[in-house]
């Protein structure tokens, strides 16, 4: 078996008395989709956080492409191979689309930020935003204003975004929400082909997806993984059925 390109090794992390995480272990394995589904307040987005590094785990460590991650940055991690799309968009609204990919590649090229003009005029990076761009359907949109973007189309924009960084790994939360279920189909098929390219940890309520992309399903509830297998072995799970899927599932 392929050594994990990610991984969670016992973290945990507490607000007050609440454990939001609770001695979680997980992996990513190449060419692998691996699913994280859990109800609201389960501590998926709080796992996430700790494995992009915008919250530090008080145990526990990340492991990213074999090393310890546990004590780097966000910025840090995203250069070392590891690119996200967000619950909540975190894109520069007032920007055109092309910015912001362009921003995303300059995060990558690892050089500093100081004015887009000039980066909009380097050719590398220019080139590196708009095959991005091509690639989740959004080139005929490069002077848009990102506002004026539907909903799905701002979901395509951040895939592009973590694109741009061309990363080992993507961890992505949520990508099909707010999505209809024709956004839903065509995302659906865009990650069934990237994962050949990166591996993904998905973390998604639309269960459709789900059990379409996932090699893997990690279930996480109050903070603990009570169950982790493949999509029969979850179905079939009867502690998961209560806890999350329903006696229907």
């Amino acid at each position: 078996m392929a050594d994990p390109v990610l991984a969670t090794h016992g973290i945990s992390k507490s607000f007050g008395a609440l454990k939001a995480s609770d001695d979680v272990s997980i992996d990513l394995r190449p060419g692998e989709i691996h699913a994280i589904i859990g109800p609201n307040g389960a501590g998926k987005s709080t796992l996430i956080a700790q494995i992009c590094g915008t919250l530090m785990p008080d145990a526990g460590s990340v492991h990213l492409l074999g090393r310890d991650v546990t004590q780097q940055s966000t910025r840090a991690r995203a250069k070392a191979g590891l690119g996200r799309t967000f619950q909540i968009s975190a894109l520069a609204m007032q920007d055109t689309v092309l910015q912001n990919a362009v921003l995303g590649a300059l995060g990558a090229s690892g050089r500093p930020w100081r004015f887009l003009s000039p980066a909009l005029e380097d050719a590398d990076l220019r080139a590196r935003a708009e095959a991005a761009l091509e690639r989740v359907g959004l080139q005929d949109h490069a002077a848009t204003r990102t506002a004026e973007l539907s909903h799905g189309q701002r979901r395509q924009l951040e895939v592009a975004v973590a694109l741009t960084l061309e990363p080992s790994v993507f961890v992505m939360d949520e990508p099909m929400a707010g999505l209809g279920s024709e956004g839903s189909k065509r995302l659906t098929g865009f990650l069934d082909e990237l994962r050949h390219e990166a591996p993904i940890l998905l973390v998604e309520h639309d269960m459709d997806a789900v059990f379409t992309l996932a090699d893997r399903i990690s279930v996480l509830v109050y903070g603990k993984v009570i169950a982790s297998g493949s999509i029969d072995e979850i179905q079939s799970d009867r502690q998961v059925r209560e806890a999350y899927l329903g006696e229907d599932a």
